[in-house]
C-alpha cells in the first residue's frame, strides 16, 4: 500500500491519551447506564461523539478510541459490541443500520518492518511503531451485516448492503449487495 506522510499520526501524545481516557470513561458510563434512562444514555453519547443526529440507538457495549471523531446522522441503529477505531473521522449517514460485532478501523500499520518500526522511539518518548489513518464513510440508507470489518479509507455507497462477516478493504459502490473476504459486489439493486 502507498502511504502519504500526512497519513501517519502520533498515537501516544498527551492530547491523544487524554481523549482516549475520556472515551473509555464515557463508554463505561454508557454501558452501566440504566437501559430505560434514554435521556442519560443520549447525553453520554452526545458528550462522546463529534456529532450525532436524532433517533440514534446504540446497544451496549460500544468501544471506541477517541469518540470525538465519530459523526452519526439521523435514524441510526448500531448493535451491541461494535468497535470504532477512530484515529480519523468515521462518518455514518442517515438511516443506517449496523449489526452487532461490526468493527470499523481508520488506523493500521505499514506491512514492511522498515516502515512500521521506529528505532529511536525511547528517545522520542513515543511508541515503537508507526500508525497511519484514513477516514471511513458510510453513506445514507446502508445496512452493515453482523461481524463485518471495515478497513481504513473505505467509503460505502448509498443504499448498499454489506453481508455479514465481510472484510471491506476497498470502496463499496452505491446500490449494491457486497459480501465476502475480501468484500466484492454480488449484485446491483434495482428500484
Amino acid at each position: 500500500m502507498y502511504y502519504e506522510e500526512s497519513d501517519f499520526l502520533e498515537t501516544a501524545d498527551g492530547a491523544s491519551m487524554a481523549q482516549i481516557a475520556k472515551a473509555r470513561r464515557l463508554t463505561r458510563e454508557y454501558y452501566f447506564a440504566d437501559y430505560e434512562d434514554a435521556e442519560r444514555r443520549e447525553a453520554i453519547l452526545r458528550e462522546l461523539f463529534g456529532g450525532m443526529g436524532e433517533n440514534v440507538v446504540l446497544d451496549a457495549p460500544i468501544h471506541c478510541d477517541h469518540g470525538d471523531k465519530i459523526f452519526l446522522g439521523n435514524d441510526v441503529i448500531i448493535g451491541m459490541n461494535c468497535t470504532f477505531v477512530d484515529n480519523q473521522e468515521i462518518r455514518i449517514g442517515d438511516r443506517v443500520m449496523i449489526a452487532s460485532n461490526v468493527q470499523i478501523y481508520t488506523a493500521a500499520h505499514p506491512v514492511l518492518p522498515k516502515e512500521r518500526l521506529v528505532s529511536d522511539w525511547k528517545e522520542r518518548k513515543t511508541t515503537f511503531f508507526r500508525t497511519y489513518a484514513r477516514p471511513v464513510e458510510i453513506k445514507d440508507n446502508v445496512w452493515i451485516g453482523g461481524g463485518c470489518i471495515i478497513l481504513p479509507g473505505v467509503v460505502i455507497g448509498e443504499n448498499s448492503v454489506v453481508g455479514a462477516g465481510s472484510v471491506v478493504n476497498r470502496d463499496v459502490p452505491a446500490n449494491c449487495v457486497a459480501a465476502g473476504n475480501p468484500c466484492r459486489v454480488i449484485r446491483y439493486l434495482e428500484g
